[in-house]
C-alpha cells in the first residue's frame, strides 16, 4: 500500500483543533505505543544523516491490538514523498518482541501518542498528542494505484490550509525521527 501523507505540527490549542475537526466524521481514538527496531549488523534500519529513517520495522500496540509493520520510504532528492507500508496483526506482543530479540534486533526508539481519527472523503485525518513532542496533524491518502504523488501532496496541503489552523510547514520527517533528534542515541555496530 502506498501511503501518501503530510505531517505538520500544530501551534493552536487542542480545543480549537477539535472544534475544526468536528466538521468531519469522527472514527475513533487510539492510544498507541510504537516501538522501532534496528539490526546492529545491518544498516538499513539504522538512522541516516539527521536521524532520517529510510526503512523501519515497527511494533505498534494500539489499544488491545498488536501490529508489525515494515515501511520503506521514497524520496525526491532529500524530500520525503511517500512510504510503502506492509503491515499485519500479531497475536502476541510478548512473542513478537521475543522473536525480534532472538534474531538480534534492538529497540531504537519508542513513541507514545493519542490519536483521534477523522474521515473526510478520501483522507484519513489524525489529530495526535505525542508524548514529549506536542500536537500534530497528519492527513493521509492510501492507494495501491499509480498516481502523481506530487500532485496528491499538493491537494493534501490545500486541504490542510483550508482548515485555517496555525501549523508548521510539512515536517518532511516522522515522529520517530523527531524523537531521535530530541534524544542522544548512539547506535553501535556489533
Amino acid at each position: 500500500m502506498k501511503e501518501i501523507e503530510i505531517l505538520v505540527q500544530i501551534y493552536d490549542d487542542a480545543s480549537k483543533v477539535e472544534k475544526v475537526l468536528s466538521n468531519f466524521k469522527y472514527i475513533k481514538t487510539k492510544k498507541i505505543i510504537d516501538e522501532y527496531f534496528y539490526d546492529p549488523k545491518r544498516d538499513n534500519f539504522k538512522p541516516k544523516a539527521n536521524n532520517r529513517l529510510t526503512e523501519c520495522l515497527r511494533i505498534r500496540r494500539n489499544n488491545n491490538e498488536c501490529l508489525i509493520t515494515y515501511k520503506d520510504d521514497v524520496f525526491d532528492g532529500n524530500k520525503w514523498l511517500y512510504s510503502n507500508e506492509y503491515e499485519t496483526k500479531v497475536e502476541s506482543y510478548d512473542m513478537i518482541i521475543s522473536i525480534l530479540q532472538k534474531i538480534g534486533m534492538k529497540k531504537l526508539i519508542e513513541v507514545k501518542n493519542e490519536k483521534k481519527i477523522y474521515k473526510e472523503l478520501e483522507y484519513e485525518i489524525s489529530f495526535e498528542k505525542v508524548d514529549n513532542l506536542g500536537l500534530f496533524l497528519e492527513v493521509e491518502y492510501c492507494t495501491n494505484d499509480e498516481i502523481d504523488v506530487k500532485k496528491k501532496k499538493e491537494e493534501i496541503q490545500k486541504f490542510i490550509d483550508s482548515l485555517n489552523l496555525s501549523v508548521s510547514d510539512e515536517l518532511n520527517m516522522g515522529k520517530p525521527e523527531m524523537m531521535l533528534n530530541k534524544k542522544e542515541i548512539e547506535i553501535i555496530n556489533e
